[in-house]
């Protein structure tokens, strides 16, 4: 197996083990919780960039089996990696001890834990082949910041917020405020770290680019020579 091969299959695996968690969760949610609501199911950062990253996670490891990695899907890998180290570092950090509707075990330890690791070893392992520049990374933001304006706007609307501290009637407004600007802040660092990562793409062997030189190697003689490397006509007759 070539290592594009394995690492197709390790994007295909936990991109279905992703799928199966968010779809798992919301079937048992809507089954056996009352009042549970797809909108506000479905308006969880963690689930929306879960999302994100299974589906990157797909589409990565088709292009990972046929040997491609295209200049859009590296971006995408990049703002999906931004936004599961959001969500994985969020959640230990602050909401690890409360309710945030994830009651089934497996489930809470996929969504929180695993594929935010596996995103950001994926990243690693794969880096882009093109230097991203950090300017550009800064485009990776948008989602985090909407995704903050849909909140406090959609919370007053329903009278519900997916986190206590996006919640003013509980946490009081300088408080959202507070933690708005540092998630914000947080957002900017990863975003800044991932594509200050791919400087590192010269030193670290890319699976693509070692398919490709094995494929390109000349082979050797016994006597050390290159096949093909036979004396011609010339070199008989000057001897």
């Amino acid at each position: 197996m070539t290592a594009n091969r394995g690492l197709a299959l390790f994007r295909f695996w936990f991109a279905l083990l992703g799928f199966a968690a968010v779809l798992f969760q919301l079937l048992h949610l809507m089954q056996n919780v009352p009042g549970a609501s797809a909108g506000n199911y479905f308006s969880y950062f963690t689930i929306e960039s879960n999302i994100i990253a299974f589906v990157t996670l797909g589409i990565a490891g088709w292009f990972a089996w046929k040997g491609a990695s295209p200049r859009w899907l590296e971006l995408l890998r990049g703002a999906a990696t931004v936004y599961m180290t959001i969500t994985g570092i969020t959640y230990s950090l602050l909401l690890s001890d409360i309710d945030v509707n994830t009651p089934i075990p497996w489930v809470n330890v996929v969504l929180h834990y695993t594929v935010p690791t596996v995103m950001v070893i994926d990243w690693l392992v794969d880096l882009p082949r093109v230097r991203i520049p950090v300017r550009t990374s800064l485009v990776w933001l948008a989602f985090p910041l909407l995704y903050l304006v849909y909140s406090l706007v959609r919370g007053p609307i329903v009278g519900w917020y997916p986190y206590p501290f996006l919640d003013p009637r509980t946490a009081g407004y300088g408080t959202v405020a507070v933690m708005s600007v540092l998630i914000a802040v947080a957002a900017f660092a990863f975003a800044v770290v991932a594509a200050l990562s791919t400087k590192l793409q010269d030193s670290v062997p890319h699976p693509a680019r070692i398919s490709s030189a094995e494929a390109a190697e000349p082979r050797t003689t016994a006597r050390g020579r290159h096949a093909g490397d036979e004396p011609g006509l010339e070199g008989q007759q000057g001897r």
